[in-house]
């Protein structure tokens, strides 16, 4: 029998990978908290696993599964998804990124009537989405997906001219942040190891491949090269977990920079760290639009990022940051130094970033395109108006 039996409004299932600290699962579980919850409530299901970030999911009554999918193909999980779609009996099913697309079927032969898929970016091992298995997979999966949701223009191309979804299909929505809590802001107390008096160069991401950090220990040895008249008060920050991790750490001991790079792992007060740098770097490999870079742009910091994915469409170059080309260290580490040595360049590309993400990527916007995109196929689909129902 499906939960909340006597409940009217309809049901949401977001189809994730796994639920642990990174930008997706960060956006996921604001849209969750942060959507009005009179109009739907939701229900989240993991191939895999989910850890402590799941308890970051403040809405009320919302359900949590995991799948324990092994490694490879594990056909049998598309059996065990089209149970759960005709136990739960949801009004959509909202998966994300590569890895739970080929699931679409399974809940359309469920009766999930909606079916939505999110495509937030890439990885290291084909990040310009040329692989052409999989392509074709999302080829042949496109008939059971009723609308795709990109999160940069970039991404929206790909669909169109490579991986060749119809153009009716597709749908940008920007991610957002709240820029009330990510402003700009005096440097709190026992954030981190650095003071007023050192220029911090820091970071926000999963340790994986896809990030690049080792790249980014390259620039910061680049760096301290460059000026060696500044290495006294230069320090960079490498906050988030991931596989990586232990390599990372590996590296930066092993370049004899342990006091002046500071890996923490996974934090919770990313505002107050935020606040607490003097710029920001994000050297990707490939990326849609990395909610951790328009939180610290919000956070009044310049940004020097790859020229790749969805980053230029945030980042101008000499207005509120730096483009630098993937894996150019000696770029990155040119683009560092100017930050480093010019303190009032810092502050006007920073102001010019916060105004930026007020005005395009703001939480709310991102939040109404969503409720208007379900509204709007729920409605078409079913005939039933979620609004009027809830």
């Amino acid at each position: 029998m499906p939960p909340f039996r006597d409940d009217t409004r309809p049901l949401i299932v977001h189809l994730i990978y796994a639920l642990d600290v990174g930008g997706l699962e960060k956006l996921l579980v604001d849209c969750i908290n942060r959507m009005p919850p009179q109009r739907y409530r939701h229900a989240l299901v993991c191939l895999t696993t989910y850890g402590e970030f799941a308890q970051r999911i403040t809405q009320p009554g919302v359900q949590i599964f995991a799948l324990n999918k092994p490694p490879g193909k594990a056909l049998h999980l598309h059996w065990e998804l089209w149970q759960l779609m005709r136990r739960l009996r949801p009004m959509v099913l909202h998966t994300y990124n590569f890895a739970t697309l080929e699931y679409a079927p399974a809940a359309a032969l469920a009766g999930v009537p909606v079916r939505i898929h999110a495509e937030h970016g890439r990885d290291a091992r084909d990040p310009q989405g040329l692989n052409a298995k999989h392509n074709l997979l999302r080829r042949l999966v496109a008939p059971f997906i009723d609308r795709y949701i990109t999160v940069s223009a970039d991404l929206e191309r790909w669909l169109d001219q490579v991986v060749r979804i119809p153009a009716a299909k597709a749908c940008l929505i920007n991610n957002g942040v709240d820029t009330e809590v990510y402003r700009p802001g005096p440097q709190p107390a026992d954030t981190s190891p650095w003071g007023p008096d050192h220029f911090v160069i820091g970071t926000v991401a999963r340790i994986q491949d896809v990030k690049n950090h080792k790249g980014l220990v390259e620039g910061f040895i680049a760096l301290r090269a460059l000026l060696p008249d500044q290495q006294h008060r230069l320090r960079l920050s490498i906050v988030g977990d991931g596989p990586l991790l232990p390599a990372l750490r590996d590296q930066v001991e092993a370049a004899g920079l342990r006091d002046v790079v500071w890996l923490p792992g996974s934090r919770s007060d990313i505002p107050a760290l935020l606040q607490g740098f003097s710029l920001f770097v994000l050297p990707s490999i490939a990326e849609g639009t990395p909610v951790s870079l328009l939180e610290a742009m919000a956070c009044g910091l310049p940004a020097v990022v790859s020229d790749v994915g969805g980053m230029p469409e945030v980042v101008t170059e000499n207005v509120h940051g730096a483009l630098v080309p993937v894996g150019d260290v000696g770029a990155l580490a040119a683009a560092l130094a100017r930050y480093a040595v010019d303190a009032p360049l810092c502050r006007v590309h920073g102001a010019a970033g916060r105004q930026r993400v007020i005005e395009r990527y703001s939480m709310a916007a991102m939040l109404e395109a969503y409720l208007a995109l379900y509204d709007g196929l729920c409605a078409r689909k079913t005939g039933r108006n979620t609004i009027h129902a809830a």
